[in-house]
């Protein structure tokens, strides 16, 4: 809440229009769906729909939409991933305000703003020096796995899923089947290691 209140004002003081804020990820693409803004920020760690997912749906649903992550994760894989799901720009929450207006006035014109640090990772994956395997779960799955990760109940899943609760069972026992991991705390730990949820 304080986060998005500062990046409001933030915003509006350098005259661009906010057209509206969410505190999650499902919130996230309906607002997206609904109000068509040029530019949508995303967090990449957001409750129910992580900011991959999100992104991945408004992608889909909103093509035109550019989508810039504003995240703590440096590191290589949520880099390459947040690239995969369609983001066009990537900052590091403790870089400077003005990295983040140079990355909304890029992504507007078409381009890609990777933050200072960020592009390195880009640079070694294209080279190959990274060690990046992708994720091989489906989108379903993946909201499974942060919902499970979030601690929900299988009825909890299937509710917000808006499935039967067999239907959230089978998921999540064919994405343990894929990722060979028989245990909550394993799929937890997944969750972390891919940045679906945080620590």
């Amino acid at each position: 809440m304080v986060v998005r209140q500062g990046l409001r004002a933030l915003l509006e003081r350098e005259k661009f229009d906010v057209v509206g804020e969410a505190a999650d990820g499902r919130e996230a693409t309906r607002l997206a769906r609904d109000l068509q803004p040029d530019v949508a920020i995303l967090d990449l760690a957001m409750p129910l729909l992580n900011g991959m997912e999100a992104a991945r749906t408004i992608r889909k649903e909103e093509p035109s939409i550019q989508l810039i992550a504003l995240t703590v994760h440096g590191e290589d894989p949520y880099v390459l991933s947040a690239l995969e799901a369609g983001f066009r720009g990537y900052l590091l929450k403790s870089q400077a305000a003005a990295q983040l207006i140079r990355a909304i006035q890029e992504v507007r014109r078409g381009g890609t703003y990777l933050g200072p640090g960020v592009s390195r990772v880009v640079v070694d994956a294209y080279l190959g020096k990274a060690d990046y395997s992708p994720d091989p779960l489906t989108q379903r799955e993946r909201e499974v796995l942060q919902l499970v990760a979030e601690g929900k109940t299988t009825k909890e899943v299937a509710r917000l899923l808006g499935v039967t609760p067999k239907t959230a069972e089978s998921h999540r026992t064919r994405m343990m089947a894929k990722l060979d991991i028989h245990d909550t705390a394993g799929l937890v730990r997944y969750a972390i290691r891919r940045g679906l949820v945080q620590a």
